[in-house]
């Protein structure tokens, strides 16, 4: 069996993030490397961990500069807040790390979001998917990659009605997460003439979707939304095949989703599905380039980069260049340059880094391919709309930031 077919999201990150630090590091050249420890804040049990080999090498090799010992860490937050804060107060007090990244869960993200502020260590909340990070909650410590509940939930719901999309029903995960993604959705939809027929909520790590199913099909809702995410949108989406609810007419939206899912599902199952995605391994040259060293790393077995993996590279590499930049690894010097950045990224496209922290590039609308389409491994997606970046993300003076001016 597939060693992460079926696995949750957070345990994917668990097992494969950790890769994309060395990714960043070794990405790096001619840099000042001053930074010491990175925090990847996944699910997971606490280990640390040096740099790779190509990492150390690369780091040795730079060109007369001051080079600390460089390493990376990870720890289990359990998807709970609490523990979350305490790791990041001992690494933040104790152990001095500089950054953290990654954070697949909203509630920790937000509390550690709030626990960095004013200190010198960064937030790269390349996971989290919380759009108070930007809003609110915003922190001059911060910087958010990839997707938001703002972007999901009303990017989604645009790209679906203007298909003729117009009636929904919601099964969501009764946690922030999920219901900040319907609400976003929700607002969209009915603002712009659509209707959402019903919602089921369910607990995080449901296995029987049958009576939430029934409740959608009977709804007679064009769209089904599943404002859910791993193991979660996994099962709905089996179930919903047994169950044949595309054959009823219906179509079924996962607002967060990714490619290993996809492939821990199988077409069969999940062909027709439709899905945002800030990144697909097979958009462009730069992508499959990038995917080609993913799939080749030791344990990887040919696997190809979901987008919040994607993300945690891209948002370590721009960190790094900044602490390069800077010739200073406080986050009062690294996230203002981090900010000044304004051009290509090779896996998200154009990219700008607003003064709330958010980075703005491109989203994509795709549909999970039918099995005969598909020609080689993970080929798994087809474009059907590209939603620009001005478009995919919350205006920025709508967010309420006290960082923008």
């Amino acid at each position: 069996m597939d060693r992460l077919s079926g696995l949750s999201y957070e345990t994917q990150q668990e097992q494969i993030n950790r890769e994309r630090i060395d990714e960043g590091f070794e990405g790096l050249s001619g840099a000042r490397a001053v930074v010491r420890r990175m925090w990847i804040g996944t699910r997971g049990n606490f280990r640390r961990h040096r740099p790779g080999r190509r990492a150390q090498r690369h780091l040795r090799h730079l060109p007369g500069h001051q080079r600390h010992g460089l390493g990376r860490s990870r720890a289990d937050h359990q998807n709970k807040a609490d523990v979350g804060s305490a790791i990041a107060r001992k690494w933040l007090d104790v152990d001095k790390v500089d950054a953290i990244v990654d954070v697949p869960n909203s509630a920790v993200g937000l509390t550690i979001n709030s626990l960095l502020r004013d200190s010198k260590m960064t937030f790269l909340a390349s996971s989290t998917a919380s759009s108070d990070l930007t809003g609110k909650a915003c922190s001059p410590n911060t910087i958010q990659w990839v997707n938001d509940a703002w972007a999901t939930g009303n990017t989604t719901a645009a790209a679906m009605m203007a298909r003729g999309g117009k009636d929904w029903y919601f099964i969501t995960v009764n946690y922030a997460l999920g219901q900040g993604i319907e609400a976003e959705a929700t607002n969209y939809i009915e603002k712009h003439g659509g209707k959402v027929l019903g919602s089921s909520k369910h607990p995080l790590g449901t296995s029987d979707f049958a009576s939430f199913l029934l409740q959608a099909q009977s709804s007679k809702a064009k769209v089904i939304g599943l404002a859910n995410a791993g193991g979660d949108t996994i099962n709905a989406v089996k179930q919903a095949a047994e169950f044949g609810t595309k054959e009823g007419g219906q179509t079924m939206v996962a607002f967060l989703l990714f490619v290993n899912d996809v492939h821990g599902m199988g077409l069969k199952v999940a062909q027709g599905l439709q899905l945002l995605e800030a990144f697909y391994w097979d958009m462009d040259e730069d992508t499959r380039a990038f995917a080609k060293r993913f799939a080749a790393r030791p344990g990887m077995n040919g696997k190809m980069p979901s987008g919040n993996q994607a993300g945690v590279y891209a948002s370590t590499l721009a960190y790094l260049n900044a602490v390069a930049a800077t010739g200073s690894d406080a986050a009062q010097d690294a996230v203002p340059q981090m900010k000044k950045f304004k051009g290509k990224d090779k896996l998200f496209g154009d990219v700008t880094i607003r003064q709330d922290g958010r980075v703005i590039h491109p989203m994509y609308l795709f549909e999970v391919k039918k099995p005969e389409e598909s020609k080689y491994p993970y080929d798994y997606y087809k474009l059907v709309s590209t939603i620009p970046a001005e478009q995919a993300f919350r205006p920025v003076a709508d967010g309420g930031c006290s960082l923008v001016k």
